[in-house]
């Protein structure tokens, strides 16, 4: 069994994030040192997720009401009074395919309802690239779909999720 903790990022982590942020840039926006920065400001949990004591996933999530400039937050403040949205997760290359996802969203779960919130958010890409595993996996996990629209100068489509947790 592999030893998986969930932690708020430090800034030791920080070469990692915009390592495999950059990795993955094709289905997340760019962020650089700056970005990262003021991920940290606005963050309700920015959490560094390692599995066997080496570094392999990240998640961002934003509650309502923060002054966060993006479309789909923006979208999801004029749905819901209350939510937590995750802006992203990400996970290296060699932890995917062994559950983390699953144990990420089980963490963000928690912490929502702790919070008083009921109600998670997230976007996935569905133009230019689409992202079927990530639909797959969000459906799994009781995400439905609550709406559409075109982002980033209207070079990407994405699919608007909300996940009711009771």
């Amino acid at each position: 069994m592999r030893n998986i903790v969930i932690r708020d990022v430090t800034p030791a982590d920080d070469e990692f994030i915009l390592r495999i942020n950059e990795i993955n840039v094709d289905v997340l926006s760019p962020m650089d040192q700056a970005k990262l920065d003021f991920y940290k400001s606005i963050a309700d949990i920015f959490w560094t997720i390692d599995v066997d004591g080496e570094r392999a996933a990240f998640l961002i999530g934003i509650r309502e009401g923060a002054a966060y400039p993006n479309e789909n937050f923006d979208f999801f403040s004029r749905t819901f009074d209350k939510f937590l949205y995750v802006d992203r997760i990400v996970i290296d290359e060699p932890f995917r395919k062994i559950g983390l996802g699953t144990k990420i969203y089980e963490a963000v779960k928690e912490h929502a309802l702790k919070s008083g919130v009921t109600t998670v958010t997230a976007e996935v890409d569905t133009e230019p690239v689409y992202n079927n595993a990530s639909l797959i996996f969000h459906a799994g996990m009781g995400f439905k779909e609550v709406g559409e629209q075109r982002v980033r100068g209207n070079t990407v489509k994405v699919s608007l999720q909300a996940w009711e947790l009771v």
